[in-house]
């Protein structure tokens, strides 16, 4: 006859397994109605690249461990792989380099094997591999707060976790975020583990846990910062809670030999990804640019540091080519919060985010953790130091960083809250029965909100900001549109039997509408223009028009000035689909659509010397929408390099009126950029 302990012990085990299936199931269901998303053709096309040639240099710009896991399911299959000596490839790379050749090359893997392989179906495969980072961090989510805590806290934990808006829209994409997130999330738990019983087992561990974080995102780097503190802190706390000045020189002597072991583990499990080779790219292929021009841009300290690394083959070339990418990207990105536009990132959008993307009853819960630290419900100072000291630190780097484009970034931050909600919340439980009540409403209203949102959890905002239907008036890119909705535009213009269309896609071209069979045109946006797309435009668009969410808000451009979408934001749309595509019906003035076209050839034809039509396109442009600080631009351009300086004075001059009505954080970047060629003549 089972004991009462060994029933318990069943029920907990029971009741985690339900919480797993029931993770899987939500992750699995909502992929399914999902089209392909930014960057995960790019990495399905780098990682089936990286398999059968250890080709690197498609898609530097991250590491290969989430790449490698998600193609495993194709390399069974037979796939004509797209040539990168193809005509369109080529081009691909000419115009957009590495990035928009790893774009344009996994859109040729997906779409080009059909009818035997459809799109739909190496997504969904790719999905599902990639998405066992999510159910691995999902399980030791449970062992971490059953170890330091309880069964009960496991248990809380994992319900916290499985019902985290965030983390079940991105745990079954192709995407870094969730792996970074779990592989951070098993060094430190390694390390705590380690710390607590010392054995060489749990330092390599520690080691390997610590190499796939790194092998997953280059954000894993500040894990060297945050394990070095937790050593402090181990030695300053004892394993029972108690802190202590007294000398322990042993502890600490063992804590940073082991961080050296952790270290030379991990580096080795970095180096392996990469097949032990320095070199980013198979024999016969480079990476354009070079690595020292790619690091130009860079301040003098970090590209000095980053091109030392590389001289003295520390790292491989990938990985330090993808280092160089993530600060050059962070340096250059738009913002968008609350409805306006930056130029750059702002120290209080993840803060924001926080609190808009994170459900009532999680920041409830979180409000009750902080009560029970600081009122000393929580007895377990180790524990607690290991939990809120990385979430903390990797917090406060997210928010100097100036990549400010979605939730995803912090995501490693909600999987630490989880464990440490729960034992906050399993330590006030245990005080009173009026904590247990609260405790309850808390994960009922966390669970409820995560529910009420499903499937769209990509455009989850709580209640207190409308909902995911309001997500989009606030905060863009991932947070709203990662171009998940293409099925379910399909869907929908079927249903309604539209033949004729237009739309603003986020992910045009990278992705295509046309891919899934939806009739429409398509209007320019930033990654359009930057692909080297030129769509004729009217100047009077009539309706159905679709806008995704990341294209309505005009954040890419840097300015509303800049966007051409901006009427859109003048009117109600008649629905939405997913909580990310904008439907609008009627007829729309639209000339800066229009006359970028021609803005673009103006430009093409300039940087190929011929002065003369790009002077035509500039001026048909202007023409069109001579209120456009783009079409004036165009227009002194083309007359400087005619040398007709005062006709480019007064369009540069024309320019500047424009630019001074713009947000003032643009006015800071177009202001001089603009005077700086009028002084030019």
């Amino acid at each position: 006859m089972p004991t009462k302990q060994g029933l318990k012990r069943f029920a907990v085990a029971g009741g985690a397994v339900l919480l797993l299936l029931i993770f899987a199931g939500q992750m699995i269901h909502a992929v399914l109605g999902q089209s392909l998303t930014w960057d995960e053709d790019d990495h399905i096309f780098a990682g089936y690249r990286s398999w059968l040639h250890l080709d690197f240099g498609i898609n530097p710009e991250h590491p290969p461990l989430a790449k490698y896991v998600a193609t495993v399911p194709l390399l069974l299959l037979d796939l004509h792989e797209p040539s990168l000596q193809s005509t369109a490839l080529k081009s691909a790379a000419a115009q957009g380099g590495f990035k928009l050749l790893a774009y344009m090359g996994g859109r040729a893997l997906l779409f080009g094997n059909g009818p035997q392989y459809s799109a739909n179906t190496l997504v969904f495969e790719a999905r599902m591999a990639a998405m066992s980072f999510a159910l691995l961090m999902a399980l030791l989510v449970f062992f971490a707060a059953r170890e330091m805590f309880s069964d009960a806290a496991g248990l809380l934990a994992l319900v916290l976790l499985v019902f985290e808006p965030n983390i079940v829209a991105h745990g079954a994409y192709v995407a870094t975020d969730t792996a970074v997130s779990c592989f951070m999330f098993a060094s430190v738990y390694a390390f705590y583990r380690y710390v607590r019983r010392p054995t060489p087992g749990r330092m390599v561990v520690a080691g390997l846990a610590a190499g796939l974080a790194l092998g997953s995102k280059h954000s894993a780097i500040l894990l060297l910062p945050i394990l070095i503190l937790l050593a402090v802190g181990s030695v300053i706390v004892k394993p029972g809670g108690k802190y202590t000045v007294e000398p322990r020189w042993p502890v600490a002597r063992n804590l940073f030999g082991a961080l050296i072991g952790i270290s030379l583990i991990a580096i080795g499990v970095l180096w392996a990804l990469y097949g032990f080779r320095y070199n980013a790219r198979p024999a016969g292929l480079a990476l354009v640019p070079s690595l020292v021009d790619y690091a130009r841009p860079l301040r003098p300290f970090e590209a000095h540091g980053i091109l030392l690394f590389a001289r003295w083959h520390l790292l491989p070339e990938s990985y330090l080519y993808g280092l160089v990418d993530v600060r050059r990207m962070s340096s250059g990105m738009q913002s968008y919060l609350f409805g306006k536009i930056y130029e750059h990132g702002v120290w209080f959008y993840f803060p924001a985010v926080f609190v808009i993307k994170s459900t009532l009853g999680f920041l409830g819960l979180f409000a009750l953790s902080l009560y029970a630290m600081v009122a000393g419900k929580m007895r377990r100072r180790m524990e607690v130091l290991f939990l809120t000291l990385p979430a903390a630190f990797y917090f406060a780097v997210a928010m100097g960083s100036s990549l400010n484009i979605g939730a995803r970034h912090i995501l490693p931050v909600y999987v630490f809250l989880c464990v440490l909600l729960a034992g906050a919340a399993c330590a006030l439980m245990r005080s009173s029965m009026v904590w247990r009540f609260v405790v309850a409403a808390l994960v009922l209203l966390h669970v409820g909100s995560s529910l009420r949102a499903y499937p769209n959890d990509m455009a989850y905002a709580n209640e207190l900001w409308g909902g995911p239907s309001q997500t989009y008036r606030y905060l863009s890119d991932s947070n709203t549109d990662w171009g998940q909705q293409l099925i379910a535009v399909k869907q929908y213009v079927d249903e309604h039997h539209i033949t004729d269309c237009w739309f603003g896609y986020f992910v045009e071209p990278m992705v295509r509408f046309e891919d899934y069979g939806i009739p429409c045109k398509p209007l320019p946006t930033v990654d359009s223009m930057w692909a080297g797309e030129q769509y004729q435009v009217p100047v009077r668009i009539d309706g159905p028009v679709f806008i995704s969410a990341g294209t309505w808000s005009g954040f890419e451009f840097g300015s509303q000035v800049l966007s051409p979408f901006r009427v859109f934001q003048q009117v109600r749309p008649v629905t939405s689909i997913q909580d990310g595509v904008l439907v609008f019906d009627g007829s729309f003035d639209v000339p800066l659509a229009s006359a970028l076209a021609y803005v673009q050839r103006s430009d093409e034809l300039l940087r190929a010397k011929q002065p003369k039509p790009a002077l035509a396109q500039a001026q048909m442009a202007v023409g069109i929408d001579a209120d456009a600080l783009q079409t004036q631009l165009a227009l002194g351009n083309a007359l400087t390099a005619l040398h007709r300086d005062d006709d480019a004075h007064a369009a540069y001059g024309k320019a500047l009126v424009i630019a001074h009505t713009m947000e003032p954080e643009a006015q800071e970047v177009w202001v001089p950029r603009i005077q700086k060629k009028m002084g030019a003549h």
